[in-house]
């Protein structure tokens, strides 16, 4: 079979496995509208403080839902591969003349075409409660095209440690040490002037805000695309080095076996 081809299986084989979880598919779209709404309840006074630059938190706080969402189901990514590990079922693969991409590429597309989903529901949802988007073809375009960047580096890397650790408390502990703090020391919630000083220097370097800057901006409405266009730069060299490591960890499974 070519790599086309097996990538095509391999992506089917995902989506069924997606489908046949009804429970775990209601829950990844009804999750984001509640945090839409808790998070836009407990927060929404914030645009009065001085200097937050915006009056419509809802319209702050949508791109942060498409983003958090999109990258928190990545980053629990290495859980179905740990599942395919335990069966035997990647040891068969591996024995097969399957391509080896196509066995993560699968899973990734899969992975991408959740997040259009979510990203569509949450936006409609958010214009329902009150969002006003700007640019909305384009906008929409960076913000789909920046969080999907971020989630295959952090899809990728969960992929890696799940091959490289194997355990499902390993992962779990890794995902929870990580995904929250990115989250929070990012303007996801709160403008970056109104953060701490130590924490405004570590948003910077932060990939989470990265792409916040890159879909929050391209949503609004003046966009300032040079900021735009170098975050989502910064998104692509991440995605490629995090593929990088999950192939190493992939390779060194090989060897293993």
């Amino acid at each position: 079979m070519s790599a086309l081809a097996d990538t095509w299986y391999m992506t089917g084989r995902a989506f069924r496995a997606f489908l046949r979880q009804p429970m775990y598919v209601a829950f990844t779209l009804i999750q984001p509208m509640i945090w839409l709404l808790l998070f836009g309840q407990l927060f929404k006074s914030v645009t009065q403080l001085p200097g937050f630059g915006a009056s419509n938190y809802e319209t702050y706080l949508v791109p942060s839902i498409v983003v958090m969402s999109g990258f928190f189901g990545a980053g629990w990514g290495g859980m179905a591969i740990l599942d395919d590990l335990t069966r035997g079922v990647l040891d068969r693969f591996l024995v097969s003349p399957v391509n080896r991409a196509s066995l993560i590429l699968g899973r990734l597309i899969v992975q991408v075409l959740s997040i259009v989903i979510q990203a569509i529901i949450i936006l409609l949802f958010g214009a329902a409660v009150g969002a006003s988007y700007h640019h909305l073809v384009m906008g929409v375009l960076v913000l789909m095209v920046a969080t999907n960047l971020l989630a295959t580096a952090i899809g990728a890397l969960s992929y890696g440690l799940a091959l490289l650790v194997r355990r499902e408390e390993s992962i779990i502990a890794a995902s929870n040490f990580v995904l929250m703090p990115l989250q929070f020391m990012s303007t996801g919630f709160m403008a970056l002037v109104l953060m701490p000083h130590w924490m405004q220097d570590i948003t910077k370097f932060n990939p989470v805000n990265w792409t916040l800057v890159a879909g929050r901006g391209a949503l609004g409405a003046d966009p300032d695309w040079g900021p735009i266009f170098e975050n989502l730069g910064y998104l692509a060299v991440l995605m490629v080095l995090c593929a990088w490591v999950s192939t190493r960890a992939f390779r060194s499974y090989q060897r293993s076996m």
